[in-house]
């Protein structure tokens, strides 16, 4: 039985990092122009007819929902490396700056389409509908994410004020979930599987990455 399960750990390893070397060779640039994709298809049908009976407010939902989408796959970079393997950092900057521009489209089209800037109707909306202020502040900690996500920046901060900045992804993530939740105002399964995993990537981050475990036992030893 042990034979069996380092065979299978060995079969495990190997295929992991075959899929990294592969991820290695693929472009990041065009993957921006890729994750751009779903946002296209939606314009595409709002002005063809085809995002139903109040078009707008299906463009507006369908670009929040890539935009939580991404995030969920920005927050899953650390934790498929840190627990499986694999090495997905290098797309994570794309992922990132994804994750800003759907929700900057998404809060356009709400302020734009939407609202159409009747600031007589946007601003009792803030008092009516709290979770757009949750929305507004989980865009307004993307903004520093989006303006320093390049090397010049990492230079100009320090690698560890650069991270420390960045970590506002983290609470970005959560008021993503309040936001969307409190939107739907439904406990069906397609809303509650998103926070649920959203909370859970949050909550994965809580947890001793190995490095910190290796630095607590060198301590101890010490």
């Amino acid at each position: 039985m042990i034979r069996i399960s380092e065979s299978g750990h060995y079969h495990l390893q190997a295929y992991v990092e075959s899929l990294n070397s592969a991820l290695k060779r693929i472009p990041v640039l065009p993957l921006y122009f890729v994750a751009l994709l779903p946002a296209a298809w939606l314009i595409w049908r709002l002005f063809n007819g085809q995002l139903g009976a109040d078009p707008v407010k299906a463009l507006e939902q369908g670009l929040g929902l890539w935009a939580f989408r991404f995030m969920l796959a920005v927050l899953a970079v650390t934790p498929l490396r840190q627990f499986a393997g694999l090495n997905l950092l290098r797309f994570r900057r794309m992922l990132g700056l994804t994750v800003f521009w759907y929700v900057l489209l998404h809060f356009t089209v709400w302020l734009a389409l939407d609202r159409q800037f009747i600031w007589s109707d946007i601003l009792p909306d803030l008092y009516k509908r709290p979770y757009v202020v949750v929305g507004m502040l989980a865009l307004l900690s993307l903004i520093p994410l989006a303006i320093t996500s390049n090397d010049s920046m990492v230079r100009r901060m320090g690698a560890a004020a650069w991270r420390n900045l960045h970590r506002l992804a983290y609470p970005a993530g959560g008021l993503m979930a309040l936001h969307y939740l409190w939107l739907v105002k439904s406990w069906t399964a397609e809303p509650l599987t998103y926070a649920g995993l959203m909370f859970l990537l949050l909550g994965l981050r809580l947890l001793p990455s190995g490095s910190a475990k290796r630095s607590r036992r060198q301590r101890a030893v010490a």
